[in-house]
């Protein structure tokens, strides 16, 4: 666990001179799929946006990122075209510059981000631990993982979905975290958020054991 602590402090340096990449974060990840606060050592997310497939392609060819990543005891990553999104990411839209795909009805990626207020921590973290129950058991969910860029405040969950009526169907017909978003709006639990889907149309690697794109398709 030391070992993967000092790797991301090594990584941030390398990705800060990466050639075509215009935005990135190294984080940590939750355990399982418990998107409540919750932390697992082993393991850690790198989100990342690039110019083009071929500036991703260099540095998984040639980057000791991505070689560490080859010796690890699993690893998969995902590329991903924008659908559609709001909000921003420490003060940037991710999204502007980026031109976004028409959804086709397959499998669908989201991102959720949020900059929880000091004094809604508490809060968040009580209404996280029961959203998390009804995410894992939801309908047509293939993985979700939560993850954070601090150990507190700065959270996220991704998730991947058979489909964007399994996503709709969760996000606004579960009683619980319909309550959540409608809380997070009227109690100003976040002072920056961001929410945005995406079309995945490549994938390497396994996550548990295989590549879950492949079992969304």
């Amino acid at each position: 666990m030391f070992s993967n602590i000092v790797r991301l402090g090594r990584d941030r340096r390398t990705l800060q001179h990466t050639p075509g990449l215009r935005f990135w974060r190294l984080m940590g990840t939750g355990n399982d799929r418990d998107t409540g606060p919750s932390a697992d050592l082993r393991r850690r997310a790198l989100f990342a946006v690039w110019d083009d497939d071929e500036a991703l392609d260099r540095f998984l060819a040639e980057s000791s990122i991505s070689r560490g990543w080859a010796r690890a005891a699993e690893s998969w990553h995902v590329r991903l075209h924008p659908i559609a999104g709001k909000g921003t990411w420490q003060g940037r839209e991710l999204l502007a510059d980026l031109t976004p795909v028409v959804d086709d009805g397959g499998p669908i990626c989201t991102l959720t981000r949020g900059t929880v207020r000091p004094q809604h921590w508490i809060t968040f973290a009580k209404a996280s631990r029961a959203t998390s129950v009804d995410v894992a058991a939801a309908k047509g969910l293939v993985r979700v993982v939560a993850v954070g860029e601090a150990p507190v405040g700065k959270q996220a969950t991704f998730s991947l979905w058979e489909n964007e009526a399994a996503l709709r169907t969760f996000a606004y017909r579960t009683e619980g975290h319909v309550e959540v978003m409608k809380r997070t709006r009227q109690e100003g639990w976040y002072s920056e958020e961001l929410f945005a889907r995406f079309k995945p149309y490549a994938s390497a690697g396994s996550w548990d054991g295989s590549d879950p794109l492949a079992s969304a398709r």
